[in-house]
């Protein structure tokens, strides 16, 4: 945190890299799978980012994808053991900063440029069965995005 004020700076930082990483990872894995760029579902995007993006990035899938059970815009992707905080030890005077900020920055920059623009964030979830607590990117999605997950369930129903 040397060229950082505050770790509210730092979270950005990482979190802008992240988004254009994620950008680019769209586009190789779009090109690589053969699948399309874009998804119309919500849920279709969730599970290429979970299933497919993921195991690209760090090895295996994320080993939990689930809808908040609150807001029906809000996702959560889970990862017991995220490679990205895996070898970063966080001083205490930092607070609740999460390295996981990157990851959080990758997964809006691929959701971004699928057409799915949310507020992505990542955080530790204390679990009582593990000693170390679990990495969630938390992923809110805009109304817009909602809105035309509606019509798209509407049009299904005929």
């Amino acid at each position: 945190m040397d060229r950082a004020s505050s770790t509210v700076e730092l979270d950005d930082r990482l979190d802008r890299v992240g988004y254009d990483v994620g950008l680019r990872m769209l586009e190789l894995l779009s090109y690589r799978e053969r699948v399309m760029r874009r998804k119309p579902e919500v849920l279709d995007m969730l599970r290429f980012i979970h299933s497919t993006a993921w195991p690209h990035m760090f090895g295996k899938a994320a080993d939990d994808l689930q809808q908040a059970a609150a807001a029906e815009d809000e996702y959560m992707i889970s990862d017991y053991d995220l490679l990205a905080n895996r070898f970063i030890s966080v001083p205490k005077s930092y607070g609740a900063f999460n390295p996981g900020a990157l990851v959080a920055g990758v997964v809006r920059g691929m959701l971004d440029g699928a057409g799915f623009p949310a507020r992505v964030s990542a955080h530790y979830v204390e679990h009582r069965d593990r000693p170390k607590p679990i990495t969630t990117i938390l992923i809110k999605f805009e109304p817009t995005v909602m809105q035309r997950q509606a019509h798209i369930e509407n049009l299904k129903k005929g």
